[in-house]
């Protein structure tokens, strides 16, 4: 297929895709939990457990009480102490909500994200920024919560995609029917895509991405090809390729 028509195909599939229908519980994504709430700490949560088989992150994600970020620590341990998520035990889910309530009391995530990002405009340097200011407000290491909260890498080739950053981003920093648009700083188009398993095989297949390698290099790959599609916007082609791999069209 030529680049042409692979254009073709996905600008169809994204108009078609962007209505609220997408999101559903018969077709579950965290993006329709954190979409009822229109706040960033929340939406990170559930993006930060988007990890896993769709309508189980659904499901967990809404056993949560999100009031509890504004609740005293006290609580949130007691509220949270029977909850688990995968690789996280209870320990680790209350941790991610006392960091996040400690952050928001001191600073946006989006003005953490944008110290880092604003000097060259390069959205992992926002990452790396955030990672570490989280860490610094509830330092905890173990396996389930550094799986979870993620740490910047030694080397970029060494690293993952960091996916569920880069959807919490899509989230953020885009806006139309499916992303939330909460954020103002940050331009659309220096987004990464959040490459999964899904989106790495589509894109494989339609000769979009030649690495075979799933890291960051082959997101900033792919992101770099389809600029050539929309250099303003390319990302807006991220939900439409894991829907084409999910649903096995492509």
């Amino acid at each position: 297929m030529e680049l042409s028509e692979i254009k073709t195909l996905l600008d169809n599939e994204v108009e078609a895709r962007n209505n609220s229908a997408e999101l559903s519980f018969d077709k579950p994504d965290p993006l329709l939990v954190a979409s009822q709430y229109q706040d960033e700490s929340i939406a990170l949560i559930c993006a930060l457990f988007g990890y896993g088989n769709a309508g189980l992150i659904v499901q967990f994600l809404q056993s949560l009480d999100f009031s509890l970020l504004d609740a005293s620590e006290e609580k949130i341990k007691q509220a949270l102490s029977s909850h688990y998520y995968r690789f996280q035990n209870s320990e680790d889910v209350m941790s991610l909500f006392i960091a996040l309530k400690r952050l928001r009391s001191e600073e946006s995530i989006e003005n953490i994200f944008y110290a880092g990002y604003k000097k060259e405009e390069n959205i992992l340097d926002g990452l790396w920024q955030f990672m570490k200011r989280l860490q610094s407000v509830y330092p905890r290491q173990t396996r389930g919560y550094s799986f979870l909260t993620g740490s910047p890498p030694k080397k970029l080739s060494a690293s993952g995609t960091y996916k569920r950053y880069m959807m919490y981003l899509r989230w953020m920093v885009r806006k139309d029917a499916l992303d939330m648009g909460l954020w103002s700083k940050i331009d659309k188009k220096d987004l990464l895509m959040p490459l999964d398993t899904h989106t790495f095989n589509v894109s494989r297949r339609l000769g979009l991405l030649q690495r075979r390698t799933y890291d960051m290099k082959a997101s900033m790959e792919l992101t770099e090809t389809l600029r050539a599609f929309d250099e303003t916007d390319p990302v807006k082609y991220d939900f439409a390729l894991y829907r084409l791999g999910q649903e096995k069209l492509a």
